[in-house]
């Protein structure tokens, strides 16, 4: 997101980046290279109905692993007793590769180390991620794999219990899915800590998200098979977000500013409540449309919803935060509005709406509303750009949505 150059063009100021430092990854030396022939045995043998039991220890596995089959459940010992390493992964693009396989489960273990994804679940139903950790033990960097758990084009998604570290994009993401909960997980140094993209119907609560670059994201993307809407984020603890971006240049998360708390970027219905948001440096909320996104110079398809709209941010608290954005454009509208000490407001919106509504006024039940903090949001943002703060103009309400049922 680019949002910091709308806000204030004449002006300029420091841009400071906590830069990660990358550490050594695990030593492996002493792991069991035996048994990851009896691991890739049993994926290819797997029948429906079955139980596959890794058992406690460190197994050095060096090919990505891939299941195809329904109603099979992969289950270890802990996520620090059962650990998978691909630290000398020679082939494959993911740890673990599940394809349309319905009713799957894998739950206490670790995987750690993949030359890509960690773990891709892709055109499945009744999906179950518990207990599983996914790390790059080497800390935050470029080289280290996209995603940490990764449901794709699925139906039914419950993540819980989980923990994802060091992903080079979002370390739990649910794409142009349906159906969702994401609960009970910490995400830490990755660029994205918890991202829903393209996807409906998600409740994420209960979660921790510290040490990223952006802790919870909802995002919609052009260019994918399906758009997505109404996502819930609520009871999640987002803080000190404040990692400098590692991300791959061109992707959309590479432009997403290190101490972002919550971001929403051209989706609708989204409702974010109850969560405790501190020290993101930036902004603890960002809504934000495609157009001053990175990726806007992307053709959008005709159709595409570019403006983020029924937003409803309500009763979260707030410590901290806005004391040092890391956008030049933003730091100079941080001076120049609460000057050298200040900081920015808890909310900032881009202020780009849909010409529809900025000439008829918003449909009532399509506003952005925030009950609980003033919003920095840029007036006329193709015209003058005048940065503003209000709270006024976004006291409103949206009629609450329901809570996400999953029968898993």
């Amino acid at each position: 997101m680019r949002i910091g150059t709308l806000m204030v063009p004449a002006l300029a100021a420091l841009a400071l980046a906590a830069c990660a430092a990358e550490e050594p990854g695990r030593d492996v030396s002493g792991f069991d290279r035996d048994y990851q022939a009896e691991l890739m045995n049993a994926l290819l043998d797997a029948q429906p109905g079955d139980v596959i039991e890794i058992p406690e220890g460190n197994f050095l596995i060096e090919r990505g692993l891939s299941l195809t089959v329904d109603g099979v459940t992969i289950r270890g010992q802990g996520m620090d007793r059962t650990i998978l390493s691909f630290a000398e992964q020679r082939q494959g693009a993911e740890g673990l590769l599940v394809s349309g396989a319905d009713d799957f489960t894998i739950e206490n273990l670790a995987i750690e180390d993949t030359l890509g994804d960690a773990l891709k679940i892709t055109d499945g139903e009744n999906i179950v991620i518990r207990g599983v950790r996914v790390e790059w033990t080497n800390g935050p960097s470029t080289e280290n794999g996209a995603y940490g758990l990764y449901p794709v084009q699925s139906k039914n998604v419950l993540i819980e219990d989980s923990v994802a570290i060091g992903a080079s994009d979002a370390g739990i993401y649910v794409g142009q899915s349906e159906t969702i909960i994401v609960r009970n997980n910490r995400a830490e140094f990755n660029v994205a800590g918890i991202e829903i993209e393209n996807s409906n119907d998600a409740d994420v609560y209960g979660n921790v998200a510290t040490n990223n670059t952006g802790g919870i994201l909802v995002f919609n993307m052009p260019h994918l098979p399906r758009p997505g809407a109404g996502t819930r984020v609520f009871d999640n603890d987002v803080f000190e977000n404040n990692t400098a971006n590692f991300g791959h240049a061109g992707t959309p998360v590479a432009s997403v500013p290190a101490g972002t708390g919550i971001l929403i970027n051209s989706n609708d219905d989204v409702q974010i409540f109850n969560n405790r948001l501190r020290d993101n440096r930036t902004a603890h909320v960002i809504i934000s449309s495609y157009r001053s996104a990175d990726f806007s110079r992307q053709l959008a398809p005709e159709g595409f919803g570019e403006y983020p709209e029924a937003i409803w941010v309500y009763d979260n608290a707030y410590e901290g935060g806005g004391g040092n954005p890391d956008e030049m454009m933003l730091q100079a509208a941080r001076i120049a509005l609460f000057g050298p000490t200040g900081r920015l407001p808890a909310v900032i919106w881009d202020g780009y709406v849909a010409p529809d509504y900025a000439e008829a006024g918003w449909p009532e039940d399509r506003r952005i509303c925030v009950n609980d903090a003033e919003v920095l949001y840029v007036r006329d943002p193709d015209g003058d750009a005048e940065p503003t703060v209000d709270a006024a103009a976004f006291d409103c309400t949206l009629t609450p949505r329901d809570p996400v049922v999953l029968d898993l």
